[in-house]
């Protein structure tokens, strides 16, 4: 009973949330529409497995443990950059079964965008829902701007206050060094060869 109360609670909001971007886009429901009655299983770890068959009406609806047509392995990691639309997260999920059906999920996972300020413009009014999406879009731009600003930092401490990381020009210079103690090594035994095979 635990286990499908877990299940439960992850479930059914997501496959609520994503028949909501689906009721949204009719083409999104016509390029599910041919693969009605099939099941696609994600697996996502820890999280319990989504197992999620396609409707007639191009919707979705949760699946007992039937047969899969379609498996997605996603690593926990990759699933903010999937909601980001982020094309090199989408290259790293795992498929296994019926690629028309994968490539039509892919399609999906590209082009399916949340109307954010459409829905808050239902609740707010459209000034306050614009506002509020424009707030929320600074705000992510703050936070990766500061992300990158961080490792940039972090990079240049480890490199000049710590010295735990060598620089790039430091780093060449120490692999040119090695290759032309290999190319002395080189002829230096090309010479010794040279002499015992003369002495």
């Amino acid at each position: 009973m635990r286990h499908e109360t877990m299940n439960a609670i992850f479930t059914l909001p997501f496959t609520a949330s994503l028949n909501h971007l689906l009721e949204r886009e009719e083409w999104a429901r016509e390029r599910l529409r041919p693969h009605a009655g099939r099941i696609v299983h994600f697996r996502i770890a820890p999280l319990p497995a989504l197992r999620l068959r396609i409707t007639a009406a191009g919707l979705v609806e949760t699946a007992d443990d039937e047969q899969a047509a379609l498996t997605l392995d996603i690593r926990p990691g990759l699933v903010p950059a999937l909601m980001r639309h982020d094309e090199a997260a989408l290259r790293e999920i795992g498929i296994q079964g019926d690629a028309e059906l994968a490539a039509d999920i892919q399609f999906l996972f590209r082009n399916l965008r949340w109307d954010i300020e459409g829905d808050l413009s239902r609740v707010f009014g459209d000034v306050a829902a614009h506002r509020l999406a424009e707030s929320g879009r600074s705000f992510m731009a703050w936070q990766r701007e500061a992300a990158v600003r961080l490792g940039e930092n972090l990079s240049d401490y480890l490199q000049d206050e710590a010295r735990l990381l060598a620089r790039r020009a430091e780093v060449e210079r120490f692999v040119r060094e090695v290759n032309d103690l290999r190319d002395a090594v080189e002829r230096l035994e090309k010479r010794i060869r040279k002499r015992e095979g003369t002495g």
